[in-house]
């Protein structure tokens, strides 16, 4: 499957979404989750201290993606319709580590691992800057390598 994000295109057997430990886990993270329940051809599996939805075709990817930035404009946007003083925005965050064979630190084969960091910018003209990063460490998606 081809999968795109925002010009990023990296060619996968699958895309899995995880959300770890739910009951520790924040509103937006849930709500992250919940988007892409209604992706088609998702399969969702819940296992201990995680729930985890696999996509492996492209439109589903497509879905997942749109599905994950509404919400994430949404939570932007309500900073707007709040307050002034208050700046919001996103980012996708990207991490692999391979070592000399292609494998993980668990001895899978080599993967991308995106994650979403929420910043708060605070204060106006002539204020000091208050900002804030958040990394939403309960939610991740993995893209997964060529299995072998």
């Amino acid at each position: 499957m081809r999968a795109d994000l925002f010009g990023l295109v990296m060619e996968a057997p699958a895309v899995t979404f995880y959300l770890w430990s739910p009951w520790r886990c924040t509103a937006i993270e849930h709500k992250l989750f919940e988007a892409l329940k209604t992706v088609p051809n998702a399969t969702v599996e819940a296992s201990g201290d995680e729930v985890r939805l696999s996509v492996t075709d492209a439109k589903a990817w497509k879905a997942a993606v749109q599905n994950l930035s509404r919400v994430l404009k949404g939570w932007q946007e309500e900073a707007s319709d709040s307050s002034k003083d208050e700046h919001r925005s996103w980012r996708w965050l990207l991490e692999s580590d391979v070592d000399a064979r292609g494998r993980d630190m668990q001895g899978e084969p080599a993967s991308f691992w995106c994650y979403v960091r929420l910043s708060i910018d605070r204060g106006g003209p002539g204020e000091t800057e208050k900002g804030e990063d958040i990394d939403l460490n309960g939610f991740g998606v993995r893209v997964w390598g060529e299995k072998e």
